[in-house]
């Protein structure tokens, strides 16, 4: 059965393609369904649409750490900490350095 919440961020996305929240809580509604690859597409999009939402950085490097996309994961992390330093995001900093720690080594 589909998530009404996909639903609903998809109709509004419809009419506000720019707005980064919105492609944030898609991909965090994605998450929750553990559906990894949509969840990585609205990320991205995400991130295209504000690259400074160091937020995004975490849930997509989340997101690619399941899918075990570790070498990906890695980059997102490495860039993620970079944005989130720029924002002051020290929480964000923190979590991308432990997820990036975690990461099986090459």
């Amino acid at each position: 059965m589909a998530n009404p919440k996909i639903e609903q961020f998809k109709k509004v996305l419809q009419l506000d393609p720019k707005d980064e929240t919105l492609w944030f809580g898609l991909g965090k509604a994605y998450m929750s369904d553990e559906n990894w690859e949509e969840a990585i597409a609205a990320l991205e999009q995400c991130i295209q649409v504000k690259p400074h939402y160091s937020a995004a950085y975490f849930a997509l490097a989340q997101s690619l750490q399941q899918k075990q996309e570790f070498e990906k994961c890695r980059s997102i992390c490495i860039e993620g900490i970079t944005v989130a330093k720029r924002n002051g995001d020290l929480l964000v900093i923190k979590n991308l350095e432990e997820l990036k720690t975690s990461l099986p080594s090459h």
